[in-house]
């Protein structure tokens, strides 16, 4: 016998899954998506809104020295100028990020209370609307939520940003020290070795968790909190591996002395922010591939959602078969030859009569022999 050709039943194959394809579709929605550009458009528009993002941060930071006293100023400033040193090459953090703390800290009063300031909330913004964009597009949400309105969203959140900045950087720099004046004498020594040695272990576990919120709150279709930590999780470790071969490169090409003169800095500082933008997009795809293996079960408020739409559905029927009944019952009445009633107009006219009816079929006869001859 032969071989029997296949028939097409319209089921979808499921897809292979594995960390091998799970890569390769990652990189395949990363090269689509035009990574290159949208990390050079991130990269740019951090680098343009760095002096308004710390002309807000430091500017109320600086009331907040008011409120509490210089030192907490002082103790933010040698953090962010230390935390810093940690990612960017010294002559980024020398030239470029301390001289503009500096500048802001001296003459922030009478910045904030001014258009300026508000200005620069709308320039600070532009690096997160880059990002939310970004993100969005690589979930294919891009044209779910419309341009203007995404566009004050970006704002929105850079706003929330800035102010949990402030509440959070001061406990951050006075956080260990205060920790390590309340603890007993006999365990003051054990846990400022502790504090000393999870510190940056703790910066990473807290960027990582808001990298993770990043990427929830930045989708129009929201998922659930946890599935975008897998993305944050590689994006920390992408951008701490392309810091430390950046490092390298600039401390080899240093020593070298093939330098770009002037625009030395600058290039690093832009390059560095290349990597920021590029490991925030990448950990965005990976996050999407991995929804696209393992979709997501429905949340509390989808399901609530999804309810209250089949609900609606229902009551549309309901409504269209009662003015479907309305209709025929304001048809007006009329008796047939018999006297009977009609049927239902919509049956007379559209129904064919059953095959079985035989009430009214005429049975033949058979010719006569007479007839025949």
């Amino acid at each position: 016998m032969g071989q029997q050709p296949e028939q097409d039943t319209g089921a979808v194959a499921p897809a292979k899954r594995g960390p091998w394809r799970l890569a390769v579709r990652t990189a395949s929605k990363a090269w689509f998506g035009d990574i290159f550009s949208e990390a050079a458009e991130a990269a740019f528009w951090q680098t343009l809104s760095l002096p308004p993002l710390l002309l807000g941060l430091l500017g109320c930071l600086s009331f907040v020295g008011d409120w509490f006293g210089p030192q907490i100023v002082t103790a933010v400033q040698s953090k962010i100028l230390s935390f810093c040193h940690t990612i960017f090459s010294p002559n980024v953090v020398d030239q470029i990020i301390a001289p503009t703390v500096v500048s802001i800290l001296t003459g922030a009063h009478t910045e904030v209370a001014s258009i300026g300031f508000l200005i620069s909330l709308w320039a600070g913004s532009s690096a997160m609307a880059s990002f939310v964009d970004a993100i969005t597009a690589a979930y294919g949400q891009h044209d779910v939520r419309h341009p203007v309105w995404q566009r004050i969203f970006a704002l929105f959140m850079y706003i929330v940003g800035l102010v949990l900045a402030v509440i959070g950087l001061p406990l951050l720099a006075l956080g260990p020290d205060l920790l390590a004046t309340v603890v007993p004498g006999q365990w003051r020594p054990l846990v400022q070795q502790l504090l000393s040695t999870f510190y940056y272990p703790v910066m990473a576990v807290l960027l990582v968790l808001a990298l993770t919120t990043l990427y929830k709150v930045a989708l129009p279709r929201k998922l659930p909190w946890h599935r975008g930590l897998p993305g944050a999780a590689l994006a920390m470790v992408m951008f701490l591996l392309s810091s430390i071969g950046l490092r390298l490169y600039i401390g080899w090409i240093t020593t070298t002395g093939y330098t770009y003169g002037a625009l030395a800095t600058p290039i690093a500082f832009l390059l560095f922010t290349f990597f920021i933008g590029m490991a925030i997009i990448v950990g965005a795809h990976f996050n999407s591939a991995i929804e696209e293996f393992w979709p997501a079960k429905m949340t509390r408020r989808q399901r609530r959602k999804w309810r209250r739409l089949e609900l609606e559905r229902a009551a549309v029927k309901i409504r269209a078969g009662e003015q479907a009944r309305a209709w025929l019952d304001a048809q007006p009445e009329s008796k047939d030859a018999n006297g009977t009633e009609p049927h239902d107009g919509v049956t007379e006219k559209w129904q064919a009569p059953s095959p079985a009816d035989v009430n009214d079929t005429e049975v033949l006869r058979r010719p006569s022999a007479e007839r025949q001859n």
